[in-house]
């Protein structure tokens, strides 16, 4: 049995050892509260071109961006061109964001023409993957053709500034990106990064992230340095609408969608009652007007299609032997010539898509002209006028007043021929409510 003092020792050392097993724990837990958290990377792809849907995306992301503190939005970027007036609002919130951007034009094959090219030179770092593309900036017509007169030179002035402030802040070749506008040079991604215009070359994200890290940042007067190991990146990605929306602004699709509009609604003011091809072309307006609402869009061409509306419509109620259809086809080509005036090429209209349309419209004019012609032409089944001609059979003697049975009821008749009962007779005229019939050599 041990003594007391032997069972005072034991507890002791018993204590000492919780207590340090306590402190340990107590300090690991906080060694573990102040480790500090991994950086964040936003990492987000712009596969389109650059229209009202790509800005709001954009925009939005750089706003979460800057709300979580991240430390870095990579912007991977593949796009023949877009707006103008969206790429301008895109480059604004980039260069007044908090969060550094990096905009990377990946993957391999990947491109950042024209209005690319002004996002490209906005961004903080920029960045392009081996096999790319950028320049090709100048200004052009809504078809592609170079805009003459004292407007072109404006436009590409104004072009030209814009460029030369962007690459400049940045500490870029403002000269060789003052090219891209007025010469439209284009550039290779070794070209781009050994004349000064793109800072880092990359195969993929990983390694452009181990290129930054340690780079240095400026923004807003605020100074920092990009520290990007162990990175947590979070992606960032549209929503089925907004990826609805950005197929929608497309000149071709809308353009695409206004026709099948103005054909159904044109298809179902021709033959009321078709229902399908009205409720089909109300839906395809809709949307089609959507994407007008968000593109820079020509009034006068909007209203050469109305007009060829018109036309088509009274093709059918007015004989012109074809010179409304015609009038409405020249209108609806002209109107769809017209009907963008943005300054990318990007957004041009496709010649091809207009060929198919008129070809389209002047075949479904054509078939309703001549359903209707025929229709005209018919004879007349109803009232008194569809009863001259009929075939009956006299129901007793008309001689010269009688009864008959024609087109399934009795009708009081004279005849200036003698008739027989049974006997076929033709109606020759009708009187009010008497018929006026003669006798069929054949009898029934």
């Amino acid at each position: 049995m041990r003594d007391p003092w032997s069972q005072f020792r034991f507890l002791f050392a018993a204590a000492v050892v919780l207590l340090g097993s306590a402190s340990l724990v107590g300090a690991g837990a906080a060694a573990g509260e102040g480790e500090p958290a991994p950086p964040a990377v936003v990492h987000l792809r712009l596969q389109s071109i650059l229209h009202p849907v790509a800005k709001q995306f954009l925009t939005e992301a750089l706003a979460d961006a800057d709300r979580a503190g991240a430390a870095l939005m990579v912007v991977e970027l593949d796009t023949p061109g877009g707006l103008l007036s969206s790429t301008r609002e895109i480059s604004t919130a980039m260069l007044g964001a908090a969060t550094p951007v990096a905009v990377y034009v990946a993957p391999s094959g990947a491109q950042a023409a024209s209005a690319g090219f002004f996002l490209l030179m906005a961004a903080d770092f920029a960045a392009m993957a081996p096999g790319t593309n950028t320049g090709a900036a100048h200004p052009v017509g809504g078809q592609g053709e170079t805009i003459e007169g004292v407007m072109g030179e404006k436009v590409e002035q104004d072009a030209a500034a814009t460029i030369r402030a962007l690459a400049g802040r940045h500490g870029r070749n403002v000269a060789l990106a003052e090219e891209a506008v007025v010469k439209s040079r284009s550039f290779t991604d070794q070209e781009a990064l050994a004349l000064g215009l793109a800072d880092v070359v990359a195969p993929d994200l990983a390694q452009l992230l181990v290129a930054l890290d340690g780079r240095g940042w400026e923004k807003a007067g605020r100074k920092g340095t990009l520290a990007l190991g162990g990175a947590r990146i979070s992606e960032v990605r549209m929503d089925r609408f907004q990826r609805l929306l950005a197929a929608l602004v497309h000149p071709n699709i809308a353009y695409l969608l206004m026709s099948i509009g103005f054909l159904g609604i044109y298809f179902e003011l021709a033959h009321p009652g078709a229902v399908l091809p009205g409720v089909v072309g109300a839906i395809a307006l809709v949307l089609g007007l959507y994407a007008l609402s968000v593109l820079p869009v020509n009034l006068a061409g909007v209203g050469l299609i109305l007009l060829a509306l018109v036309f088509f419509i009274a093709e059918i109620k007015v004989t012109s032997y074809g010179l409304l259809a015609v009038g409405g086809i020249i209108a609806l080509v002209l109107g769809s010539l017209l009907l963008f005036r943005d300054l990318d090429p990007a957004l041009r209209l496709s010649w091809g898509l207009i060929a198919a349309t008129a070809i389209t419209a002047a075949l479904v004019v054509g078939f309703l002209a001549v359903l209707a012609a025929r229709a005209q032409r018919a004879p007349v089944f109803a009232g008194k006028a569809g009863l001259v001609g009929e075939l009956g059979r006299a129901i007793e003697d008309v001689d010269p007043v009688g009864r008959v049975f024609v087109h399934g009821e009795i009708w009081n008749a004279d005849a200036e021929v003698p008739v027989r009962a049974e006997q076929s007779v033709r109606v020759v005229g009708v009187d009010g409510l008497r018929l006026k019939v003669r006798p069929e050599e054949r009898s029934s």
